[in-house]
Formats: structure tokens, C-alpha cells, sequence
């Protein structure tokens, strides 16, 4: 490890990941000598199809599907936009009521904004301090005009899990679709789409070391659901356009190996999570963590330290200036021009100054224990200069 030089620690891997070279290797020949168009019946095109039908398969079998119930897209927020309006649109015949977290990603909770618009009826489903839903309460929400429940599996702030085969099995026995952005989970907790009751799904690449660009939206058999985009009628009529082979060998590539992975990945990033925590909290009387304490995914550490609120932009700034990457919460958020508090963090208790001031970190493939060790004394460091006080 290399200190003193731009991005020589990456801790934002719940933002995006770094590609493997090994998902990069498998890409390359889709750029050069397999490029023709899926849908071409000459043999250019038929030298795509093939792997593409493969590569579905892959992505499949890793969420216990179907290859036919893999719709590619160009990421997790197209496929959360087609989940909601799609099943919207198309079962407006049997009512007009959605039910979402309070902490859903922007992309689900500015989609339902505009389904709003459109006469539609959106519940917002609490959470309690450590981001649980209420399964109770969903039951007393789910009534007859009810399509959709979509609660995402991972938060991507502050990494709680959520009880999706409980909402999966209960929204199968009242008769309503759930869908789950498992964009952050995917690749870090199995998931299994039959088992844990599962009628959509919100994929994608580049929070698994793929390429950004891609993901997919797992679609059980027989549901209805319409179109986002109209044309030459790919991927079984619900996603008109060229597929993007290069990227869809990655983010199979970067499936494959994730799955194959995981226990062992999983072991290694939590024994790093729990040191940074452990000397975080022995450190910092007034250190907090946010999220759930062990309901969690691995790489997610998202905490405050009572008087440090205030300071926290400037602290990623300095923290920046030695290499360290680390972030205030959602990526998106940075385009949040009204720079309004944390929605995940106000849902889950924090009043607007605790919901402006913490901090995520968050680990992956190539982070390591110098990472973390050169991460503590940098932190340390910094917040001497910020005139904060500590044991």
C-alpha cells in the first residue's frame, strides 16, 4: 500500500467498485472480434447470441431463476423504474396503491413522486432505529387495491438487511407483487428468488467489480408488467434496444465470481469491519453506529461520533488530501441540490444535524488490514485538527 498518493485507499465501495481484471479479460473479445448485433440471423450475429444466452443463464442460476426471467438493463435504476411503472401501469385495473420503505433509494422514492402525479397511492412503510420494517404494519397496509410492495434488501447508506423472505411470503399470500433492489446484496448474501417469494428483482455490475453501464431486472414468470422502452422488441419484448454483449460478459463474469467467492470474501471483510469498529469505538466515547449492529452487510460501517456532526464534509476533505476515500452517504446524494439531510438517516431516528454527520465506509475486494490500519491513524490525525477531544 502507497500513502500520500490520490485514491490509494478506496472506501466507497458501496458507491461503485473497481473492475477485476479478470471481469475486464472476459469483456475484451465482445469489443473486437465478437461484435455483431444478438438479433442479426447472420453468423456475426449468431457468434453473440450464443454467449448472451449464456451469460443470462449465469446471472440466473446465481439468484436461483429462470434465464428467461433475466431482463438486462442499463443499471439498477432502470430497473427500479421499470418495476414500479411497469407493474403500475399494467395492473391499474386492479388498483392503484404502492407500498415502499421509507429508505428506498432516490430512484424509487422520486419514481413514486411522479406515480403520485399520475393517480396513484403511495405508502411510505416506516422503519424502526436500527431500519426495520414492520412486517405488522405492512400487513394492516396491504389492502385489495394494493400491486406493488418494494423494500430493498440492503440500504445502501447504512447497510441494514431487511426480512425480504418474510415480506416476499406474505405479500405472496395476499395476492401482491414484491420487488427488492438488491443492487448493494447482490454478490455479498445469497439470494434465492424461489425461496424467498421473490416476483422482482433490481440488479446490477458495478457494485460487484463489473462495469458500470449494466444490471438487470429479475421478472417471475407471469407477471404483468409493461415496457419502459417501445422498439425492435429485445429481450422478450420488455426492454427494446441493442444489448451491450461487452457489458453483459462482465457483469456475468463478475456474478460468476462473487458467488464463488462469498464465504470466504464474506469471513475476510467482516473480520476487517469488525477491527475498524472495535478501535473506532474503543477510541471515541462518542462513537455511534447507525443501521442495525449485526442485521448488516459485511462492508458497511455508517457511524457518527457525538461533536463530530458538524465537521463531517470537512473531515472527508482531509481525509481526502491523504488518499482516503470515504463518503457522507448515498453517491447520489451529491446531486441533491437542496443538500437536504439524509432521508435514510431521519427515518431511522436521527434529528437533521446526527442525519448530516455521519459517515460510511465501506470495504471490498481490495482492502486490506493496511488499509484499515492506515484509515484509524489518518481519522485520528485529522480530528486532532478539528480541535475534537478524545480518550
Amino acid at each position: 500500500m502507497s500513502v500520500n498518493n490520490t485514491w490509494s485507499v478506496y472506501l466507497d465501495n458501496a458507491a461503485t467498485t473497481r473492475l477485476d481484471a479478470r471481469v475486464l479479460e472476459a469483456m475484451m473479445p465482445y469489443f473486437t472480434d465478437y461484435f455483431g448485433n444478438a438479433s442479426s440471423l447472420h453468423t456475426f450475429g449468431i457468434r453473440v447470441k450464443q454467449p448472451l444466452d449464456a451469460f443470462r443463464s449465469t446471472i440466473a442460476a446465481s439468484i436461483n431463476a429462470q434465464s428467461e426471467e433475466i431482463i438486462f438493463t442499463s443499471g439498477g435504476t432502470e430497473a427500479n423504474n421499470h418495476t414500479l411503472k411497469g407493474v403500475a401501469f399494467a395492473n391499474r385495473h386492479k388498483g392503484n396503491h404502492i407500498i415502499v420503505s421509507a429508505i428506498e433509494h432516490d430512484c424509487i422514492l422520486n419514481t413514486c413522486k411522479w406515480l403520485e402525479t399520475q393517480g396513484f397511492f403511495v405508502t411510505y412503510l416506516t422503519v424502526d432505529n436500527d431500519g426495520i420494517v414492520d412486517l405488522e404494519k405492512l400487513s394492516k397496509l396491504i389492502n385489495p387495491k394494493t400491486i406493488l410492495v418494494s423494500v430493498m434488501h440492503a440500504n445502501n447508506e447504512i447497510g441494514t438487511l431487511q426480512p425480504i423472505e418474510e415480506i416476499g411470503r406474505m405479500c405472496g399470500e395476499r395476492g401482491v407483487y414484491f420487488h427488492t433492489d438488491a443492487c448493494q446484496s447482490f454478490g455479498k448474501v445469497p439470494i434465492d428468488v424461489d425461496a424467498q417469494h421473490i416476483t422482482l428483482m433490481s440488479l446490477n455490475a458495478h457494485k460487484i467489480y463489473g462495469p458500470k453501464g449494466i444490471g438487470c431486472l429479475y421478472v417471475k414468470k407471469g407477471t404483468e408488467i409493461t415496457p419502459l422502452l417501445h422498439g425492435g422488441g429485445q429481450e422478450f419484448g420488455l426492454r427494446s434496444t441493442t444489448e451491450n454483449i461487452a457489458g453483459i460478459a462482465g457483469f456475468a463474469k463478475a456474478a460468476e465470481l462473487c458467488i464463488s467467492e462469498l464465504d470466504e470474501e464474506t469471513k475476510r471483510i467482516t473480520q476487517l469491519r469488525n477491527t475498524l469498529i472495535g478501535n473506532l469505538q474503543h477510541t471515541f466515547d462518542g462513537f455511534y453506529l447507525n443501521g442495525h449492529p449485526s442485521q448488516r452487510l459485511a462492508n458497511n460501517i455508517n457511524f457518527g461520533i457525538v461533536g463530530l456532526e458538524g465537521e463531517t464534509i470537512r473531515m472527508l476533505l482531509l481525509l481526502d488530501e491523504e488518499g482516503i476515500a470515504v463518503s457522507a452517504g448515498s453517491a447520489c446524494s451529491n446531486n441533491d441540490t437542496t443538500k437536504s439531510a439524509s432521508h435514510v438517516l431521519q427515518a431511522v431516528g436521527k434529528n437533521q444535524f446526527e442525519a448530516r454527520g455521519a459517515i460510511r465506509v465501506s470495504l471490498g475486494r481490495y482492502n486490506t488490514e493496511d488499509d484499515i490500519a492506515y484509515f484509524l491513524k489518518i481519522f485520528k490525525q485529522k480530528i486532532k485538527n478539528l480541535n475534537y477531544i478524545f480518550s
